[in-house]
């Protein structure tokens, strides 16, 4: 998914181990063909990176239909998880995919990748959650590469796991990154209380979508981002009515990136450079055939350097 508010600020972030927080949505209204908002926890001032994790956007159940015409990606992974609805995936890879409820579609987007995504025809309601992986500095130059995973739901005290990413509950996705994470959709029954052993070398994020949950003592509201730093063991989850929840976790990044609407770089030149060579249709995207329509023009860039940005300390 693109990034299509008309003026994306610059975020230069880095992750640092601390004591659980709450990170309350912001509403982004995107705009555009696809005339959506969504409701994103990641980066924002309080907290930059979660793990690589370095983008979260958690939208609908909407009556909408989305259209984002191809635009590009550097230095990162897209990663796309859905509840409802259908979207039509093309890239310059030339993978042609859709994405489907309960099935991972894993886009990297290292040296330079486009896509486009538009809703099937027969999707009337969008609902899920789109997130970004940075690359690290080893391997921020990946060729594009596209991986789908269909995970099997696994129970746990009566709790529904599909993990996507890393390892959980005895389930583990052979899903292939650049750092060790993990991702998993966790839908608990009313009642329910379980216990999640987890890495300790890893910070974690539970996003709440639906229903009511408490991470701990923490109780979260829809659409907020439990944080909990490294040290843990184990998670304890607990709900009320029921709750659907996306876990998110990772070895703490370590390192600064910068990102400026659909790219992650490094500095601002990197940044400067990569919108050139995007308005200038340079190779480094590649082409996105098939998609009905023009590309994304870049947005103008701020009037000063991107400025660094980054996790207080």
């Amino acid at each position: 998914m693109s990034n299509v508010e008309a003026e994306p600020a610059e975020v230069t972030c880095s992750s640092t181990p601390g004591g659980a927080e709450v990170l309350e949505p912001r509403d982004v209204p995107l705009g555009g063909p696809r005339a959506m908002s969504v409701r994103r926890t990641l980066p924002q001032k309080q907290r930059s990176l979660i793990g690589a994790w370095c983008f979260c956007d958690h939208y609908g159940p909407d009556d909408v239909k989305m259209d984002v015409a191809p635009h590009p990606h550097t230095g990162l992974q897209t990663v796309s998880w859905l509840f409802t609805g259908e979207i039509e995936h093309r890239d310059s890879h030339g993978v042609h995919a859709f994405v489907r409820p309960g099935e991972l579609n894993l886009m990297t987007g290292g040296r330079g990748i486009a896509h486009s995504e538009v809703s099937t025809p027969s999707s009337t309601v969008l609902h899920g959650v789109q997130l970004w992986v940075a690359l690290p500095d080893a391997h921020r130059d990946a060729p594009r590469d596209f991986q789908h995973y269909a995970p099997p739901t696994v129970t746990l005290d009566g709790a529904a796991v599909r993990v996507f990413l890393g390892e959980l509950a005895g389930s583990t996705s052979p899903v292939t990154t650049f750092t060790p994470l993990l991702g998993a959709e966790i839908i608990l029954p009313a009642g329910a209380t379980i216990e999640l052993g987890v890495a300790p070398g890893f910070e974690h994020g539970v996003l709440l979508d639906t229903g009511d949950v408490t991470v701990g003592e923490t109780a979260l509201t829809p659409g907020a981002l439990g944080y909990v730093g490294t040290g843990r063991t184990a998670l304890t989850l607990g709900t009320r009515d029921g709750a659907r929840v996306v876990l998110l976790g990772g070895e703490p990044f370590g390192e600064e990136i910068v990102m400026w609407w659909n790219f992650v770089g490094r500095t601002h030149d990197e940044i400067v450079a990569y919108r050139d060579e995007w308005q200038a249709e340079a190779e480094r995207f590649g082409r996105v055939d098939g998609y009905d329509g023009v590309r994304l023009p870049a947005p103008p860039l701020p009037g000063g350097r991107l400025r660094p940005r980054g996790n207080p300390e």
